[in-house]
């Protein structure tokens, strides 16, 4: 991408990632209304609603808006869906062994959710009572997401995101860390040996701090060149509030959402609402601090966690070349599927899809890698990040909005307590055993005890 563009005058970048959903899932119907073409004129790769998958008689199953009125809109689709390489293959193919060439077809969610739903009960899979396989095409829309919908409709959303690789949250978080997951595939704990995004800022003497919601943020736990980090470069939710009011934040922001089962990260069957306060929680304390025009906050998901999307993801990325080999015969010369991001500046126009150049590669979580990368001078990790495109030319405007998208907005509520209250998620007994492997460093353990005695975050 062109270097003629506004990312020099951003001097902070925060980025949040969530948890598991697809972009059809969140953001498909976003522009549905108006022929999937933005206020700007630009062509939007959304839902036309038409869109179908067979289930496991063949039937044809639509893809459905979710209602404010149904019964429980924010805990869809109902119990969590198949993930991981293996499912991922058989939602996108058919078959867990992927063709050659790899064409996906997309036809492959219902069948694949029948699969989970049919497998007799177990601890921490809690299922929605009255789930059935076709709730895995069921959508959200604007009206449900007023936050999320708000965001993209008044900045940048992309349309062709896509998580790092098909596969499960720990690989892409690392990719979105490192630019690699040095050939793991799975949600076991790993202790990765490469370097990361932090080093390279610290190195470059370029601030940095990473965030949970009212812990020490998983990311602390994962890479080398964070274990011997500073307290300082740690908090939780209620330092990040503090920081941004005083105009105190680094150059780069990592936050985490609360990982369990009642709190936001919107992991199905998470309480997705709770996901759209934390967003708006995110956006009002950048928007009301003294750096607001100087700020970049990208919001993204980690993976699409089973949920549906019709977009078949490109099989032209490029493997890290760090010499790892992936697990299961993996080459990442796939993307993983499409996932929600959007791009929040007040040096973004309202209405806008960003996506790459045809001839570029599709952006992908190496993305906010590269944007870090190119403003503040930084080498590449990999091979996948010094291909990655970057977001810079999103920032069109030289001088910053001073309206905001967010007035008079929101953030819903479900009105029923979430079923898998009791669960225990998959992260919550990834963070214990990398506490119990004295992983997760001192300092950013010491960092959230000491936030924690200040009280809980509000609005969350």
């Amino acid at each position: 991408m062109s270097g003629d563009d506004g990312l020099q005058r951003v001097e902070h970048l925060v980025m949040l990632m969530l948890e598991n959903r697809s972009f059809d899932h969140m953001l498909g119907f976003l522009y549905t209304d108006q022929g999937n073409v933005s206020p700007t004129g630009q062509a939007y790769e959304g839902l036309t609603g038409q869109e179908s998958n067979p289930d496991q008689n063949g039937k044809l199953v639509t893809v459905r808006r979710i209602q404010a009125t149904d019964p429980h809109p924010y805990f869809m689709p109902g119990a969590n869906p198949g993930e991981g390489y293996g499912p991922t293959n058989e939602q996108l193919f058919g078959t867990i062994d992927p063709p050659t060439p790899p064409a996906a077809g997309m036809q492959g969610f219902v069948t694949n959710f029948a699969g989970v739903l049919d497998q007799p009960p177990r601890p921490n899979h809690t299922v929605l009572p009255g789930t059935v396989p076709g709730d895995i095409m069921n959508c959200f829309t604007p009206e449900t997401l007023p936050v999320l919908s708000a965001l993209a409709r008044g900045y940048a959303v992309c349309d062709h995101w896509y998580s790092s690789a098909p596969t499960e949250t720990l690989p892409n978080r690392a990719f979105s860390c490192a630019a690699t997951s040095q050939g793991h595939l799975d949600d076991h704990t790993h202790n990765f040996t490469c370097p990361s995004i932090f080093g390279r800022l610290a190195t470059a003497k370029v601030s940095w701090r990473a965030f949970g919601y009212q812990e020490a943020p998983l990311v602390s736990g994962n890479f080398p060149d964070i274990h011997g980090a500073s307290a300082d470069h740690f908090g939780v939710f209620t330092d990040f509030q503090a920081a941004a009011a005083a105009g105190t934040l680094p150059s780069f922001t990592f936050l985490e959402p609360s990982w369990g089962p009642t709190g936001n990260s919107e992991h199905p069957i998470c309480d997705v609402a709770l996901g759209e306060q934390l967003i708006q929680d995110v956006y009002r304390a950048l928007r009301d601090g003294p750096a607001w025009g100087q700020t970049l906050f990208v919001i993204t998901y980690d993976e699409h966690g089973g949920c549906y999307d019709h977009v078949p993801p490109p099989a032209t990325s490029t493997p890290p070349g760090d010499g790892t080999i992936g697990e299961q015969g993996f080459d990442f010369k796939r993307f993983g599927v499409r996932v929600p991001t959007v791009l929040v500046s007040p040096l973004i126009a309202p209405g806008t899809v960003f996506r790459s150049p045809d001839a570029a590669a599709p952006l992908d979580h190496t993305s906010i890698l590269r944007t870090l990368e190119r403003r503040w001078s930084l080498p590449a990790l990999t091979a996948r990040d010094a291909a990655a495109g970057d977001v810079g030319p999103v920032l069109t405007l030289t001088t910053p909005r001073t309206d905001d998208v967010l007035a008079g907005v929101t953030a819903p509520a479900a009105a029923a307590v979430n079923p898998a209250a009791d669960d225990v998620s998959h992260l919550q007994e990834v963070f214990a055993d990398l506490v119990a492997r004295r992983l997760i460093p001192p300092g950013a353990t010491a960092a959230a005890t000491a936030a924690a005695t200040v009280g809980p975050p509000s609005g969350g």
